[in-house]
């Protein structure tokens, strides 16, 4: 058993300063302490946290980022346009490539503070749409990815039949993503065997949207997997994508699954961006969590989530950073609470009568995206506490930006002033992977990136 000491240390319930955490070899908080235990201990200091679940990936998309900023021939750019490069980008890549940029990706998630991650991974076959000898092949490439950069991950195979809702036939671009629910849950069964083998990975799946999985085929995968697995989906991203829904079906994107599906704590609603009041109150009431993806909603254009209706109904939340054109705790969650500031005109949404907006947000996505990755020891954690995965991230108590700060707004500093990298340390499951702001893979990593993206970009 490993112990290290800190300067402070958040837990469920109060700062320690200093703070002593041991870990045992399932990499998991067996004691939190305020004393300097007996024996030896590793003196890393700074200011610890918990480390954040990235609860929505999709890791080919670090590969284009920086390739959409332009004006296309379209009347007017939106997501769709923006979906048209993606399928030219993804024609392209093999298993290697996808590994690559996986592996570059995990890096900067961990050097930034995220601890684990939710692959939602549609890229299934190869380039002419025919399935590999092993179906999960490319997923499989980006758990070899977690596994070398030592960064948690929960694999959320997707599920992918339709061009459109009313089982429109899918276009040659999405050949890759297709398959019936029996070679999915292939897929599946492949990655929980590969999982259950690391005490860091979990297998969720992912039924991409309602407007590209029927509602019999939700069903029929949601019945072969455990009661404990996570579920995410795409949801009302798009103001069109709403409208289509009604145009299909009569009601809107969340109404139709809530009216036809079992939703509940299993549950994250990717994005839920376009929800009427009801419908957040009924899906919070679920106890489904929403996953937040702020960067890449503004990006996409896709419109700003209603942070207040749905912390009204007590809504969970979680923040992942999807097309990786950014990847930051502090820029999610500094987009998520600035969106609200702008559209309402106002200060401190996510803040409580007397508390810290800085504070709540961080309870709140360490929380959600914990149960949304089905890491969560118990409903509603937050902080670091015994039981829980020895996920800690720790901020530069040296930096200037903490310079005269107190615990109090230690969170509020890190999230609310300044750019500069704070992250200096940070245990994945009891893994020490990065010392003093490095991983100590990353140059040979990123070399492999660099030689990936020129291939790729010049084809």
């Amino acid at each position: 058993m490993a112990t290290y000491h800190f300067d402070h240390l958040l837990t469920a319930t109060r700062w320690l300063s200093p703070g002593y955490v041991s870990f045992g070899v399932d990499g998991r908080i067996s004691k939190i302490s305020e004393r300097a235990p007996a024996g030896d201990y590793v003196n890393v200091g700074g200011i610890a946290v918990p480390g954040v679940a990235n609860l929505h990936s999709h890791a080919f998309q670090r590969g284009m980022a920086g390739l959409s900023e332009f004006r296309t021939a379209a009347a007017q750019d939106s997501f769709w346009t923006w979906r048209d490069l993606m399928y030219r980008f993804v024609d392209r890549l093999s298993p290697d490539d996808l590994e690559a940029i996986a592996s570059q990706l995990y890096v900067e998630m961990l050097k930034a503070g995220f601890t684990s991650v939710g692959e939602f991974q549609y890229l299934h076959h190869d380039r002419d749409g025919t399935p590999f000898g092993n179906p999960a092949e490319m997923s499989l490439r980006t758990l070899a990815a977690a596994e070398a950069t030592g960064i948690g991950i929960t694999m959320l195979p997707v599920l992918y039949q339709y061009a459109g809702f009313g089982e429109q036939p899918a276009r040659d671009e999405q050949r890759r993503f297709i398959n019936d629910p029996d070679r999915f849950l292939d897929i599946y069964r492949v990655l929980d065997e590969a999982t259950a083998r690391h005490d860091n990975f979990r297998t969720g799946i992912a039924p991409h949207s309602l407007r590209a999985v029927g509602e019999d085929a939700i069903r029929d995968v949601v019945a072969e997997i455990a009661e404990t697995t996570p579920i995410h989906m795409h949801i009302a991203e798009q103001e069109q994508e709403v409208s289509d829904c009604v145009a299909f079906s009569g009601l809107r994107p969340v109404q139709y699954l809530l009216d036809r599906v079992e939703v509940d704590e299993r549950w994250c609603l990717i994005h839920a961006t376009h929800m009427t009041a009801e419908e957040a109150k009924a899906a919070a009431i679920s106890g489904s969590i929403a996953g937040l993806c702020p960067t890449t909603e503004a990006n996409l254009g896709d419109g700003l989530f209603d942070m207040p209706g749905w912390r009204a109904s007590a809504g969970a939340i979680g923040i992942g950073s999807d097309s990786h054109i950014s990847v930051s705790i502090v820029e999610e969650l500094r987009w998520l609470e600035y969106g609200q500031r702008l559209r309402d005109r106002r200060r401190n949404i996510a803040a409580d009568a007397a508390g810290s907006s800085g504070t709540n947000l961080l309870n709140a996505t360490v929380s959600g995206g914990a149960r949304a990755l089905g890491r969560a020891r118990v409903s509603g954690e937050t902080g670091l506490v015994a039981g829980a995965l020895a996920d800690i991230v720790v901020l530069d108590l040296d930096a200037p930006t903490f310079a005269g700060h107190k615990q109090e707004t230690f969170i509020d500093a890190w999230l609310f002033s300044g750019n500069s990298p704070l992250v200096t340390d940070v245990f994945a499951g009891g893994v020490h992977v990065i010392r003093d702001g490095a991983h100590p893979d990353e140059e040979a990593i990123a070399i492999r990136y660099h030689a990936t993206l020129s291939k790729l970009l010049s084809e």
